[in-house]
């Protein structure tokens, strides 16, 4: 599996974004998906995640009720929908898939290339 997160950019705080994380591969369907992010000088965490069949979804606390995640496995994509966006959700963020239901970043195998979300005060 190949992946390519994408949409990225520059945003006013309380703004939006989606993200997507485009996937090549026709097993796609049977991936757990994962989210991270990783700011300048700081370890890379766990953001969401969301479940082979989409209707399992789990987030971080410091991103819940403003990030949603969903996927269409028809098209091998997964999105990342932030809202009410602040500052330190400046990063750049990674899309990532496992065969587990895990927040670990060493347990998924297969990982996009990561696209920068810059976050104006």
């Amino acid at each position: 599996v190949q992946l390519q997160a994408s949409g990225g950019g520059l945003v006013q705080a309380g703004g939006s974004l989606r993200l997507s994380c485009a996937a090549s591969g026709r097993t796609f369907s049977r991936y757990n998906v994962g989210w991270f992010r990783q700011a300048p000088g700081k370890e890379r965490e766990f953001v969401g995640r969301i479940n082979e069949n989409g209707d399992s979804m789990g987030y971080a606390d410091s991103v819940k009720d403003r990030f949603t995640i969903s996927r269409d496995n028809a098209k091998r994509t997964v999105y990342l929908q932030m809202n009410s966006l602040k500052p330190e959700d400046t990063a750049v963020y990674y899309c990532a898939a496992t065969g587990s239901w895990d927040i670990r970043p060493s347990q998924y195998f297969y990982w996009g290339q990561g696209t920068l979300v810059t976050v104006s005060s």
